[in-house]
């Protein structure tokens, strides 16, 4: 997708980090944005900032299934339909897996999965009847995973699951809406100069039960590190460039690709050279018509205009 101006588009976490970095950069192309945020506060400050230009806020939980519809319905009434969807919101929480409660799962994959799926399945619907009816040409899904979508290691381990999980979203649903002339993307940042590290300040009382008490030596920590993040304004540039090329993987941190080759390597280096088994033949038959299919399907996603 070359063209951004007169769109819609629906950022989450919109107030701040990466999403601010998005939402000013769509802007700056003429395209009617409306930030979604759970902070109100966080969404005035935004806005404030923001030029008065053609931009709304609308408070929003991306676990609520009801409330995602509802903003959306209030975005389109107000901006016309949104071909543009951002689902970054996100919250971390650093800790191993071993050491979580059934409430920090349910916390942290409402947020990171859940508010992906239900931005998916908030929007992607409209954006296919719009495509098959003429209404409205092509588009874009941007999913935010992160490069712990790649790399994961034992800290953060409820965030590292639900962000694996975003990539094979965002695989399938490229695959699927190509189709319909409507791309799909997965941003995978590294280090940005963002407000994640306090996660817990958001935290739903409900899912407060069995959580560990904040560390707050570690917090400041954390707050000292990302201030050496990349700048909002920098990701949100690199984001729309790889939106522009239709790829599926926006990498904005090239420091990673290093790292990245050297799991890919780990992981061929498991595969074994076993002799051929029963039914053998007939199996490999399958999945070389699989992989022609899956083959011609990515091609077709790739070259989206």
């Amino acid at each position: 997708m070359k063209d951004f101006s007169g769109r819609t588009a629906f950022v989450t976490g919109g107030a701040n980090g990466v999403g601010l970095g998005i939402v000013r950069n769509l802007l700056n192309e003429g395209v009617k944005v409306a930030i979604a945020d759970i902070r109100q506060d966080a969404i005035d400050e935004a806005l404030a900032t923001l030029d008065n230009r053609e931009v709304m806020g609308v408070q929003l939980d991306v676990s609520d299934r009801a409330s995602f519809k509802e903003a959306a319905d209030r975005v389109e009434a107000e901006f016309g339909p949104v071909s543009l969807v951002f689902n970054n919101a996100g919250i971390n929480l650093f800790q191993t897996i071993e050491d979580s409660s059934y409430d920090d799962w349910d916390w942290v994959l409402g947020v990171n999965l859940d508010g992906v799926i239900n931005g998916v399945m908030t929007f992607a619907p409209r954006m296919k009847e719009r495509a098959l009816s003429g209404e409205v040409h092509g588009g874009q899904i941007v999913n935010t995973a992160s490069m712990a979508a790649f790399i994961a290691g034992p800290i953060p381990g409820i965030y590292n699951t639900a962000k694996f999980a975003v990539r094979g979203l965002s695989y399938s649903l490229r695959y699927s809406m190509a189709e319909y002339g409507i791309g799909v993307s997965m941003v995978c940042p590294g280090l940005v100069k963002s407000h994640i590290y306090a996660s817990d300040e958001i935290r739903p009382d409900a899912l407060k039960g069995e959580m560990q008490p904040v560390n707050e030596n570690a917090v400041q920590q954390l707050a000292g590190v990302h201030e050496f993040g990349m700048e909002p304004d920098v990701i949100g540039e690199r984001i729309l460039e790889g939106i522009r090329n239709n790829q599926m993987h926006i990498f904005p941190h090239p420091e990673h690709k290093d790292e990245v080759r050297e799991l890919g390597e780990e992981v061929l280096e498991d595969f074994r050279d076993y002799p051929q088994d029963p039914g053998y033949e007939q199996r490999i038959g399958f999945e070389n018509m699989r992989r022609e299919r899956f083959a011609e399907t990515r091609r077709k996603a790739r070259e989206l205009k």
